[in-house]
């Protein structure tokens, strides 16, 4: 009889709130403190788009805001 091996569950945060490469970059740049004009210029978006961005980002993590996005990647040494 094989001994019983344990499946690890995905976690949630990494399983359902997966962040792409460029949500991180954003994200960060917020962090460092920057207007969304200046972080949008940099990452080579318009405003509108970032923000538009930023609001999925908070949709998909169920956060209010951009800050509370901020402080969950932050916690998870995302950036």
């Amino acid at each position: 009889m094989k001994p019983a091996t344990l499946a690890l569950a995905p976690r949630r945060d990494e399983e359902k709130f997966g962040l792409t490469e460029d949500e991180i970059r954003l994200l960060a740049q917020i962090a460092a403190g920057v207007t969304v004009n200046v972080a949008a210029r940099k990452l080579e978006l318009s405003a509108r788009t970032l923000r538009r961005r930023l609001r999925a980002i908070c949709d998909r993590l169920e956060v209010n805001t951009p800050i509370e996005a901020v402080i969950w990647a932050a916690r998870r040494q995302l950036i």
